[in-house]
């Protein structure tokens, strides 16, 4: 029997609780994992320890390296971080001086730890290598060390030097700059007075052509009266020889002047729209109106231009209603189906209405020539024609340049489809609204062609222009009309008082201020408001337009197309005849 004091030697075992056979069958698993965990990390952060950026040794206080890894030996210059541990001192080997070591290493025991400390150390070939440091102080029991993390800073310091070296030449450079800035600094002076002064007439030579192209805005709208005055007085004298028998070579030739006088009229009508348009003279007066309105006015307008031209020429119109300007809208399609006649040979021109969403795209389909992709935008600008085009009749290529103006001022979008010869389509993109009922006074009238109702008819003349009474005495004595003719208003009053007119043919602007509204207002209080009044004149302005729709005229805009002026007479006519029987 064993005694107490033949003990058996305690084992490991035995002290963590594996002293038996069974309970080391039941934790022999649960501690294996353990320690691989725990060897696991070990080599992690010996791979941290090996492989980080910065250098990291370990020293005891005498300052004799432990530990390096081989950022350390990089920094330091040594082949391997083997030639460094047990075998480099910091203190005597590294630092460049044992002084330094001992003043950190009082800073260490007191603080314990250095954070940012920068310093110099003598690389193994003997080189010195700018370094910052975090130094710490772990202690262990009795026993203590010195860990560091070391960084290179050699080439930051280099860059601060030679920011300082910079920053020194600057400030010697702008000592020197400031002593010829201030030897320079009358002479600007003298030269700033001298700018000043410039500016000064370049102002005044700005505003002085600014007040010039104002002058000429103002002249050429003022102009236009005087301007479309003989224009209108030609045209009429044309068209009364044209309703004459002449013979074939006169009324060719009066044909001809018929046709220079469109091309003048045209070029002069655009001139005079682009530059109201220009000026943000033109005010859009958006309103609700039934398509069919606008499709049968296009229709009864170029009927006669695509049987003249040889061309088909149809409109599929749609029971729609719309929001906008009647009159520029009705002037973007005009110009698209000009240009569409104008330059078609063959086939014919398609006016078609077509729904898309909340819109109505109003299209305007041609069989002619086509337009390169590479000049469909070019076409929108002034003046610019095609060269395939140059030797056809017609404008100068202002006429898409409006359209652009208009469309955009109106906000309604337009597109272009072309192709080589297979034609061309323009669009227009207008906002549908819901119908609503209206009644304006200035309607466009439905065409009649009855000539007899023209036949004896007293018609009233009032013009300052005596060319332009001549020849509306040609013109109208040949419809058959009683012309009676006034160059003011006392003389259009005196023969309406002797005679009333069935029809008044007034022009807008008279001598001294006078306009042929007042007119109207006078038939109206002498109890003559049933004789329909036509207000001819070549003021296209948005106020004049609003006072002869207050007044309940009708609107001709010089130069007055006879045909036109004829169906016009002709429904006003045959209107008040109506309305007398009834």
């Amino acid at each position: 029997m064993k005694k107490p004091s033949d003990t058996t030697e305690l084992t490991v075992e035995h002290l963590i609780g594996l002293g038996g056979q069974s309970a080391r069958k039941s934790y022999y698993p649960e501690l294996l994992s353990k320690i691989e965990e725990l060897e696991s990390e070990r080599n992690r952060y010996k791979w941290l320890f090996d492989n980080a950026l910065h250098g990291i040794f370990q020293a005891d206080l005498t300052g004799m390296i432990g530990k390096a890894n081989r950022a350390l030996a990089r920094i330091c210059g040594y082949p391997d971080r083997e030639s460094m541990a047990q075998k480099v001192n910091f203190a005597t080997d590294l630092l460049l001086s044992e002084q330094e070591f001992r003043l950190m290493l009082a800073r260490l025991v007191n603080d314990g730890q250095l954070f940012l400390y920068e310093t110099r150390l003598r690389k193994a070939t003997g080189e010195i290598v700018e370094v910052s440091m975090n130094i710490l102080l772990r202690r262990k029991g009795e026993e203590a060390a010195i860990v560091a993390f070391v960084a290179d800073i050699t080439e930051r310091k280099r860059v601060q030097q030679r920011m300082l070296s910079l920053n020194e030449e600057l400030e010697q450079r702008v000592d020197e700059r400031t002593r010829e800035l201030v030897q320079l600094n009358d002479r600007l002076w003298r030269e700033v007075r001298t700018r000043q002064q410039a500016e000064q007439e370049m102002l005044r030579a700005k505003e002085a052509a600014e007040e010039a192209n104002l002058s000429k805005d103002k002249y050429l709208a003022a102009a236009s009266h005087d301007l479309l005055q003989p224009m209108n007085a030609a045209r009429l004298l044309v068209a009364a020889l044209q309703e004459r028998n002449l013979p074939e070579a006169e009324a060719d030739l009066v044909n001809r002047v018929h046709l220079a006088l469109d091309g003048a009229e045209h070029l002069l009508t655009d001139l005079l729209d682009i530059s109201k348009l220009d000026q943000n003279a033109v005010q859009p007066e958006i309103q609700s109106f039934p398509v069919s309105r606008l499709a049968d006015s296009l229709r009864s307008e170029f009927e006669p231009v695509a049987n003249a031209a040889g061309l088909s020429f149809q409109v599929h119109s749609r029971d729609h209603w719309i929001a906008s300007d009647l009159r520029l809208l009705t002037r973007i399609l005009r110009n698209f189906l000009s240009n569409a006649f104008r330059y078609t040979d063959n086939g014919g021109v398609l006016l078609a209405f077509r729904r898309r969403g909340d819109v109505l795209v109003i299209q305007v389909w041609d069989t002619g020539g086509g337009i390169p992709g590479d000049k469909q935008e070019a076409i929108f600008e002034e003046f610019c024609r095609l060269s395939h085009h140059q030797t056809r009749k017609g404008g100068v290529g202002l006429g898409l340049a409006i359209v652009d103006r208009i469309a955009r001022m109106l906000e309604h979008p337009i597109n272009l489809r072309s192709v080589i010869g297979a034609g061309s389509c323009f669009e227009v993109s207008v906002p549908l609204v819901a119908q609503v009922h209206q009644i304006r006074l200035n309607e466009a009238p439905t065409p009649v062609t009855s000539c007899d109702l023209l036949d004896g008819r007293r018609v009233l003349v009032l013009d300052n222009d005596p060319a332009i009474l001549v020849s509306m005495q040609a013109l109208l004595g040949g419809w058959g009309c009683e012309v009676m003719l006034a160059e003011d208003l006392s003389e259009a009053r005196k023969a309406c008082s002797e005679k009333a007119p069935d029809l008044v043919l007034a022009d807008y602007h008279l001598e001294d201020e006078q306009t042929g509204l007042e007119l109207r207002s006078w038939l109206n209080n002498a109890g003559m408001a049933e004789i329909p009044m036509v207000m001819l004149t070549a003021d296209r302005s948005d106020d004049t337009r609003k006072a002869f729709r207050e007044q309940g005229v009708q609107v001709l805009n010089k130069p007055v197309k006879p045909g036109k002026m004829r169906a016009l007479m002709t429904h006003l006519i045959n209107r008040q005849t109506e309305s007398t029987a009834e």
